[in-house]
């Protein structure tokens, strides 16, 4: 008897290989994947606020001193002007807000009730965001959507021609940006694109407007 009441009791001690285990494997992986989703939402918002900047104020640009100033050099000279003001002002801006972030992050880490070591420190440091970083990606999507209106206004003599090539050539980098920013943002494709779209076509109007007011009265 004593060896038939032995047999389950040996089954239920035998020691199980932790590596198997179904519940603690996806848990690592979970938190592996939301540390890469975290460290690349970084750059990607960086980027594609930067080149919708660039697109939308390089354009208003040159639509709006292109109302006072027809000629092609005028208006690609406002283009390369805004876009070396704009990239720089963005990789300026972007620093010093994500250098702030970074010290309030680094105060916390110092004030950690809990006292960390060396290895420890530096391994929160690593998920920090990088300002440097941050600043070369907002001057070089800035640069890139900068370069829309530029190219579309390069070749095209003709002032009508050109102010309507520009205006189309942004739209379609507008709705571009937005269904980028709607799938990254996992927002309404249609709606999030219409917006910036909109968004987009007020500004140029506006600037237009504005400065062709302007030219008129002789100020």
């Amino acid at each position: 008897m004593a060896t038939i009441n032995q047999a389950p009791i040996q089954e239920e001690m035998k020691p199980t290989n932790p590596s198997h285990d179904p519940e603690a494997q996806p848990t690592e992986d979970v938190e592996i994947e939301i540390l890469d989703y975290s460290k690349r939402a970084q750059w990607l918002r960086a980027a594609v606020l930067g080149a919708n900047d660039g697109l939308l104020s390089t354009a208003s640009l040159m639509i709006g001193v292109g109302a006072v100033k027809k000629d092609v050099k005028t208006m690609i000279l406002t283009g390369a002007a805004g876009l070396v003001a704009g990239a720089c002002s963005m990789a300026i801006g972007e620093f010093v807000s994500v250098y702030t972030q970074y010290d309030i992050e680094m105060a916390q880490i110092r004030r950690d009730p809990v006292q960390l070591a060396g290895e420890a420190v530096e391994e929160r440091k690593k998920g920090l965001p990088n300002p440097f970083s941050a600043a070369a990606a907002s001057a070089v999507a800035f640069a890139a959507g900068a370069m829309v209106p530029l190219l579309a206004a390069a070749f095209i003599k003709g002032y009508r021609v050109r102010v309507a090539v520009v205006v189309a050539a942004a739209s379609l980098a507008l709705v571009g940006f937005g269904g980028l920013s709607a799938v990254l943002g996992r927002a309404p494709l249609v709606k999030s694109s219409l917006r910036i779209l909109v968004g987009g076509w007020l500004a140029m109007a506006i600037t237009f407007g504005l400065t062709k007011l302007i030219g008129s009265i002789g100020i």
